[in-house]
């Protein structure tokens, strides 16, 4: 299967961003609920596996949450068009009309 080639470089759009991170928390807290409540129905070893996954995930789907820039990390290529011009230091001299 070919891969989906890219007209640019640039990275993901905030939106989508923001989109990806509440799916990862939103995962992370789900798995914390069945947790808390297999702590009602587990016994043995099991329990503990269930308390430490209720009483860590919370912290782990923070981290998620907040970690904005997560993924690759591609550099934004500028075209080869578009040339970046400094402003001049000095204004231009005008000469005088008055006879000078």
């Amino acid at each position: 299967m070919k891969t989906q080639q890219s007209i640019t470089t640039l990275p993901a759009s905030p939106a989508d961003d923001r989109r990806k991170r509440m799916i990862k928390y939103t995962v992370a807290m789900t798995v914390r609920v069945v947790c808390v409540l297999l702590l009602f129905v587990v016994h043995g070893w099991w329990l503990l596996v269930a308390l430490i996954g209720a009483l860590v995930l919370p912290y782990v789907a923070v981290v998620l949450a907040n970690n904005v820039r997560g993924g690759s990390a591609t550099r934004v290529e500028r075209p080869g068009a578009i040339v970046p011009v400094a402003r001049p230091t000095q204004a231009p001299y005008i000469p005088q009309e008055n006879g000078e």
